[in-house]
């Protein structure tokens, strides 16, 4: 979850865009092989397109979790988490942003050649019942494949974020 400063620097960067922004949430993982078991870094963010026409802010934590999926090919219990932390996101912040048109992002693919793909249906119904948004999937979901996805690869070190450890 977003922690509090993190909250007011987005309602603070809010608080002077016009209506025509954009709030596009996503969330990625990777997984590791840590000590004894492996372990999912998760990366959810709120990407904040500023008027539609100049540039984004991007908001973002991360947390890492014993992973429990047996078969790396078709990570279903890491690909919920991605799900539920998104909602989670989204929920958050939430009542804050109604006047402005927001996307929840999935890093799922729907072709059946791609193991994330075991989830798609199942992610999807969970996004849509918790938040009323049906949730981008690729390739439409740039917040989670681009902006989430380098996060958690730790390419985007130099951007605001809070970095958590469960």
């Amino acid at each position: 979850m977003f922690e509090e400063d993190q909250i007011k620097q987005i309602l603070d960067t809010l608080d002077s865009l016009n209506s025509r922004t954009r709030i596009y949430f996503g969330c990625d993982s990777i997984r590791k092989w840590k000590g004894k078991n492996w372990h999912a870094t998760y990366a959810t963010i709120v990407a904040i397109h500023k008027n539609a026409n100049s540039g984004c802010a991007l908001f973002y934590y991360t947390s890492s979790e014993i992973d429990y999926d047996n078969n790396a090919s078709k990570p279903r219990m890491r690909l919920m988490n991605e799900a539920y932390k998104v909602c989670e996101a989204y929920l958050q912040l939430q009542p804050f942003i109604s006047k402005y048109k927001s996307e929840i992002h999935l890093d799922i693919n729907t072709e059946p050649k791609f193991g994330s793909s075991c989830v798609a249906k199942e992610a999807s119904g969970y996004v849509y019942g918790l938040t009323g948004q049906k949730p981008k999937l690729k390739p439409d979901s740039f917040a989670a494949s681009c902006g989430a996805h380098g996060i958690a690869h730790g390419r985007c070190d130099n951007i605001f974020g809070k970095i958590s450890q469960n």
